[in-house]
C-alpha cells in the first residue's frame, strides 16, 4: 500500500539542516511545507531558475512569495540549462539543477537535500527505462537516498501517490503553480503520464506497489554488481590520474569490463554511456593492443580517450 504524505515525512530522518528543492509546483510545495512543519527553523527552500520557459520569472516570484508568507528561508540560483551538442534538454536541465543544488547547499552549510518525486514518478521512470531497453540500473528506478559531492540526497515521497500529494495540499489550503511543460507531449515522460498510466492503473490498480517492488528487486541486484565493480575498480583504476589501466581492464571478462567502466564514469564524470557507446568502448578496448591505437569516444558531455596506458575522461 502507498503511504500518506504525513506517514512518509514521519518516516523520513535526514541529517539536518535540510534543503528542499522547491520549484513552486504541487509536489515540491507539499514536501517543503511538510518538512517545515516537522523541522521548523531547520529547513531551507532551494529554487533553481533554469531560464528555459517564459514563465520562469513567474515561478521564481511565486516561490519568493510562498516562502515569505511562511517565513521559510529561500536560496535562488540562476543557471544556464540549455542543451549542448549531443545532449537532451532533460539531461542538460537535470545536470544544471544538481550542480546548482550542491552549490547552494554548501553555501548554506546544508547537510541533506530532499527532492519531491513521488510514487507515480517512479512508475514513469521504470516504464521509460523498460521501453528504452534499459539495464538493471534503469529498471531499478530512482534511488531513495544517495551521496553526491558530500551532500546527502533523499526522495522521501517515493512511496506516496501523486493524488495523495494533491489531496494533502488541498487539505492544508496551500497554493502551487501548474508547470505547463508537465503536459507537453513532446517529452516521452509526459506521454507515459497522460496516455499510458491511466490505462495501466485501470487494468492493474496496484501497479504502483508492484512496479515499486520490481524496482526494489532490480536495485538489490544492481547493488551486488556495484560491489563487484568497486572491487574491480580497485584493480584497474589509477588513483593518481583518475584513469583506467587498459591492460588491467583487458584481463577482466567483457561483462565485468562493462560494469567497471560504468562505475568509473558514474563516479568520475557523473555520466552514463548509452548502450551503443558502451559497446563501441568495449570494442575499442579489446582492439587496443598496439602503442599507436587511439581511443576517442563521446560519452555525456565529454570523451573517453586513451592517454598512454590509460583511459581517461576529458570533459
Amino acid at each position: 500500500m502507498a503511504q500518506s504524505l504525513d506517514q512518509a515525512i514521519a518516516d523520513f530522518n535526514p541529517q539536518l539542516s535540510l534543503g528542499v528543492a522547491f520549484s513552486g509546483g504541487a509536489d515540491s510545495t507539499a514536501l517543503l511545507a511538510a518538512a517545515w512543519q516537522r523541522w521548523p527553523g531547520q529547513v531551507v527552500a532551494l529554487h533553481v531558475n533554469h531560464g528555459l520557459q517564459a514563465a520562469a520569472a513567474h515561478f521564481e516570484n511565486h516561490c519568493k512569495a510562498f516562502c515569505a508568507d511562511h517565513a521559510i528561508p529561500l536560496l535562488i540560483e540562476h543557471v544556464n540549462a540549455h542543451a549542448q551538442a549531443g545532449q537532451s534538454p532533460e539531461d542538460a536541465a537535470r545536470i544544471a539543477r544538481y550542480q546548482a543544488l550542491v552549490r547552494m547547499a554548501k553555501q548554506a552549510s546544508i547537510a541533506s537535500i530532499a527532492l519531491a518525486q513521488h510514487a507515480d514518478d517512479q512508475v514513469e521512470t521504470v516504464l521509460m527505462a523498460l521501453l528504452r531497453g534499459g539495464g538493471l540500473a534503469g529498471l531499478a528506478g530512482m534511488p531513495t537516498h544517495w551521496l553526491r559531492d558530500g551532500i546527502e540526497f533523499h526522495r522521501p515521497l517515493l512511496t506516496v501517490a501523486g493524488a495523495s500529494v494533491r489531496l494533502w495540499l488541498a487539505t492544508h489550503g496551500l497554493p502551487f503553480i501548474e508547470d505547463p511543460s508537465n503536459t507537453d507531449e513532446r517529452y516521452t515522460r509526459n506521454k507515459i503520464r497522460q496516455r499510458l498510466l491511466p490505462v495501466v492503473y485501470e487494468l492493474f490498480p496496484h501497479a504502483r506497489e508492484t512496479i515499486a517492488r520490481s524496482a526494489k528487486h532490480m536495485w538489490s541486484a544492481q547493488q551486488l554488481l556495484d560491489v563487484q565493480a568497486a572491487e574491480d575498480a580497485d584493480k584497474v583504476l589509477d588513483v593518481g590520474n583518475g584513469g583506467v589501466r587498459i591492460r588491467a581492464l583487458q584481463q577482466l571478462a567483457p561483462e565485468r569490463q562493462q560494469q567497471v567502466l560504468r562505475y568509473w564514469l558514474k563516479n568520475a564524470a557523473y555520466t552514463t554511456p548509452t548502450a551503443a557507446q558502451m559497446q563501441e568502448l568495449l570494442r575499442q578496448v579489446a582492439a587496443c593492443t598496439t602503442r599507436g591505437h587511439s581511443i576517442h569516444i563521446k560519452v555525456g558531455l565529454g570523451f573517453v580517450q586513451r592517454r598512454g596506458a590509460f583511459l581517461v575522461f576529458a570533459a
